[in-house]
């Protein structure tokens, strides 16, 4: 017997290091203050890369231009026994260059700020983690994971009016 349909929500991320610090946001959610990295839902019509730019620019006034694939991961959100339902997130997760600050832009809704911490840091707020996915994702960059930006490939029709 088939269940419900079911598809994960694809999401981007940005892992941004300077100076030994991840930059994150730090937002407001139904669970209360949380920690991510900037990340958010892919948009129709954009590539992950171009998500994981514009997700940047909203929640950290920063310009962010991906350079490197870290990896594609999945996960829950919560266990389904707390939620009674089934929400799978797919992350694609990027490294790249910051680039310029826009002063006086405001943030998305629900971003109460954006901060910097030390990996150390971010491995002792695992309480505070918007996404099980937060420290993997620091790790893997730790580790030098990298993989060429064109390994997602994005069909024209992706960009065409459906």
């Amino acid at each position: 017997m088939a269940g419900p349909r079911w598809k994960p929500n694809v999401t981007v991320a940005a892992v941004i290091e300077r100076d030994g610090r991840f930059l994150l946001v730090e937002e407001q959610t139904s669970d209360g203050l949380r920690l991510n990295t900037p990340a958010g839902h892919l948009d129709p019509g954009e590539s992950p890369a171009e998500g994981c730019a514009r997700e940047t620019l909203e929640e950290t006034a920063h310009h962010f231009t991906p350079t490197a694939l870290i990896g594609v991961y999945m996960a829950r959100s919560r266990p389904l026994a707390e939620r009674g339902e089934d929400t799978t997130y797919m992350r694609f997760a990027f490294t790249g260059t910051l680039g310029a600050f826009e002063e006086g832009r405001p943030l998305d809704e629900g971003i109460v700020r954006t901060i910097w911490m030390t990996a150390d840091e971010i491995r002792a707020s695992v309480a505070r983690h918007r996404s099980p996915l937060l420290l993997q994702c620091i790790e893997d960059h730790l580790a030098g994971k990298r993989h060429p930006l064109d390994l997602v490939h994005v069909d024209e029709s992706v960009r065409s009016a459906p």
